[in-house]
């Protein structure tokens, strides 16, 4: 029995299809009368999967000389997840500043000043709204230890840790040497070593917190060898990297920059590189290949992509397309059929 349920997962996973209660139920109830019928319904379901597949609405293009396709979550005006074969996997209204897709199957967003998990269908199956006193929330990030990590922008700067049952578990203050709610931080990151990394724009820096808010270390992104403060390097989304490094979106500065834990720079990627495709860079992610995926925030040339994939030799290998589009994270899933993880 267990074997059979294997073939059923597999199937469903190949064909990409979201398959509702009762055809589940219909299923098991299968299993109990014997192998061929499961094998019929999963044929059915094949059929079924690659009507929807064609029916589906298309959204962008993916281009690459190299063959290369994602799946990805584009979050911004438009939220939407993408299959490899460019077709709308899920979509939401509203304005998106975060967003991952979970290991559940359901969306995590920073939507509307709420933080909310959404199932495929669109029910809101857990949510956490900004309090009152403060302007703006941006991070949604999952933990592993269950927690929800939200940032808070506004007269409380803060990053919390939100349980399952929206309780506040862990409220770390900020320091983002601005009032300017909106310029106070971007997309915060929890660490391996439990503390918290946090981009905060105007103040030029990405700042690393423990939990009690003691600032341990601190990137500094205005250095005179990336342009000074006159290049508005602002620090959008900070990943820290594996082997301790950590990889910086410049916004305005329309650059990726790679930083070693003194805060010097090892590697960066800028228009004279790639062909003038930065335009605000917002949301980012590092891929099992070494490649870096960049959402283009601003571009609004249509013959410059939204997001675009860069290599360490900076050979851009990867583009996507939209005429409306704009994309202020991303969340890459698969490539060519690999899975990527689910956190960045």
């Amino acid at each position: 029995m267990k074997g059979d349920l294997s073939v059923i997962q597999t199937a469903m996973s190949t064909a990409h299809l979201m398959v509702c209660k009762c055809r589940l139920e219909l299923s098991l109830e299968f299993l109990n009368n014997g192998r061929m019928k499961i094998l019929t319904l999963l044929s059915l379901m094949c059929a079924a999967a690659v009507i929807t597949t064609d029916a589906a609405e298309q959204f962008g293009e993916q281009r690459s000389a190299a063959g290369i396709k994602h799946s990805f979550l584009i979050a911004g005006p438009m939220t939407v997840l993408v299959g490899e074969d460019g077709h709308i996997k899920w979509k939401t209204d509203g304005y998106a500043r975060d967003a991952f897709v979970l290991e559940n199957g359901n969306v995590l967003l920073s939507i509307a000043n709420t933080a909310r998990e959404m199932t495929r269908e669109g029910e809101v199956v857990w949510s956490y709204d900004l309090a009152p006193e403060n302007s703006e929330l941006g991070t949604a990030v999952r933990l592993d230890n269950g927690n929800t990590l939200v940032v808070e922008r506004g007269v409380r700067p803060r990053l919390l840790e939100v349980t399952r049952d929206g309780k506040v578990d862990v409220e770390v203050p900020l320091e983002p040497e601005t009032d300017n709610a909106h310029m106070q931080t971007r997309m915060a990151r929890k660490l391996s070593n439990g503390n918290y990394l946090v981009p905060h724009l105007l103040a030029f820096k990405v700042k690393e917190y423990q939990p009690d808010g003691t600032v341990v270390h601190t990137i500094r992104t205005d250095l005179e060898e990336l342009g000074g403060r006159e290049e508005r390097n602002w620090p959008f989304t900070a990943i820290r990297l594996a082997d301790g490094r950590t990889l910086v979106n410049l916004t305005n500065g329309n650059k990726t920059v790679e930083f070693d834990m003194d805060g010097k720079v090892v590697w960066k990627v800028t228009n004279d590189d790639v062909g003038g495709r930065f335009a605000d860079p917002c949301g980012g992610q590092r891929l099992a290949s070494g490649n870096t995926v960049i959402c283009s925030y601003a571009q609004k040339d249509p013959d410059m992509p939204k997001l675009f994939e860069v290599t360490p030799d900076k050979k851009v290998v990867w583009e996507f397309f939209h005429p409306t589009a704009r994309a202020h994270e991303v969340h890459v899933l698969t490539t060519n059929g690999d899975r990527e993880g689910y956190l960045k």
